[in-house]
């Protein structure tokens, strides 16, 4: 990502229930793609994350779309892209003999950042 870039929208989701493992793996396949072929990478990913990282891109490009008339869809690309770890809700589960066994359900934040460039002619 070159220095000057300069983002044009952000679109963010917050609490959503997976590990922040498992959602990076997807969000690494985007990162740096234009938007048109992020949506379609995450359309043909076979993870269960893919369609809420889909629909977070969805928006950031809508966003774009709305904060400014005159941009171009098809030069949009994903700047940044990542995912943090979320508060984590602990639970209990029963286990033998009268006792539980404590496990925690983890969550995670899904940021989506978009940049404009002109696409390269070749």
């Amino acid at each position: 990502m070159a220095a000057e870039t300069q983002f044009l929208s952000k679109a963010e989701a917050r609490y959503v229930r997976v590990s922040a493992q498992k959602a990076r793996l997807v969000v690494d396949m985007i990162r740096g793609q234009q938007a048109g072929d992020a949506i379609n990478i995450l359309s043909a990913t076979n993870k269960r994350i893919a369609p809420a990282v889909e629909k977070v891109l969805r928006s950031a490009i809508a966003n774009a779309e709305n904060k400014s008339q005159d941009v171009d869809v098809d030069k949009l690309f994903v700047a940044e892209a990542y995912v943090n770890e979320g508060p984590r809700q602990k639970r209990i589960r029963p286990a033998p003999m009268g006792r539980a066994y404590r496990y925690q359900r983890r969550m995670a934040h899904i940021v989506v950042k978009l940049g404009e460039r002109e696409r390269e002619e070749e």
